[in-house]
């Protein structure tokens, strides 16, 4: 690790390498423990020269965005993790195409495509996860996906940048070809449509307040835990297995969603992923459905 370290401060601010770094301030969930070490990139070169530096040193890398699709377990990390956030954060607009950097927030990309005058990602407005994530997990809602107007995306895939169209992304339900094959987003392009700033603007109050009105957005979260089963719904086999409510230490299956679980206060990831498995043999003992999660899990106990 000291090796990786000399490495990093090598090219890199001291500011962005920190040193056993509690995930759960990392993660949307809160909880989760220590990463051996963080690095927060300042553009893509800084990213590839991280995963160069780990490979050098001969530790393991995982990157991430901002955590919200995230469970870290309580053991932490042991080797490096790169979060994509701030420093890889740029959106632009060219013509009516909408360019974002794997960084940028979906809620910020949207936000400046509605200011554009540019309809198509209303949808985003209030998913709370960063664009490469996003593209990576074709992330959706209300009937809107990343996958229904994107143009193309960078990718580093396999120690090369290439540049994937729609087809070459292989976007399906919650999955893509980079999430199946560890390549990381880097941007992305979306075809959007001119519109009315004020009725885009609209659009997305509309979705956002009913989002507020169904999903339990005041307690920590990873957002839905569990993928939508072919032809029903996570939250309703849940509540139909009498699940609602139902604890394991700090986590909590959703009061007001059973599609959520949540970090009541002082929930541990050994908690979460508890309630997670008690939920899945309950949902398939009852319906014979086994829930999927959406979630990704990292580190040791």
């Amino acid at each position: 690790m000291n090796k990786l370290l000399d490495i990093l401060n090598g090219f890199a601010r001291r500011d962005q390498v920190l040193v056993n770094e509690p995930m759960s301030r990392h993660a949307t969930f809160r909880v989760g423990g220590p990463a051996d070490a963080l690095f927060l990139p300042e553009g893509e070169d800084q990213l590839i020269a991280a995963l160069s530096a780990a490979r050098e040193a001969g530790v393991d890398a995982f990157v991430i965005g901002n955590g919200s699709n995230l469970i870290v377990r309580d053991g932490g990390v042991r080797g490096l993790v790169i979060a994509i956030g701030e420093g890889m954060s740029g959106i632009r607009r060219e013509d009516d195409t909408v360019v974002a950097q794997a960084g940028a927030s979906l809620a910020r990309v949207a936000g400046f495509a509605q200011g554009e005058g540019l309809s198509g990602l209303e949808f985003a407005s209030g998913i709370p996860g960063t664009l490469g994530g996003g593209c990576a997990m074709n992330a959706g809602a209300y009937g809107g996906q990343l996958s229904d107007v994107l143009i193309d995306a960078r990718v580093l895939l396999a120690d090369r940048i290439v540049t994937l169209d729609r087809g070459g992304m292989a976007m399906g339900y919650r999955t893509s070809l980079p999430l199946r094959t560890g390549g990381i987003v880097l941007s992305a392009r979306f075809a959007l449509t001119p519109d009315d700033p004020a009725a885009i603007l609209e659009r997305m109050k509309d979705l956002n307040a009913r989002r507020r009105d169904k999903q339990p957005l005041n307690l920590p979260s990873a957002g839905s835990t569990f993928k939508r089963p072919e032809g029903h719904f996570a939250g309703a086999l849940i509540e139909q297995a009498g699940l609602k409510g139902r604890s394991v230490g700090g986590a909590q299956v959703s009061e007001k969603h059973a599609g959520f679980i949540v970090n009541t206060g002082g929930a541990t990831a050994a908690d979460v992923l508890a309630l997670i498995r008690l939920v899945q043999d309950e949902v398939q003992a009852r319906s014979g459905i086994r829930l999927e999660t959406e979630v990704r899990v990292l580190g040791e106990d």
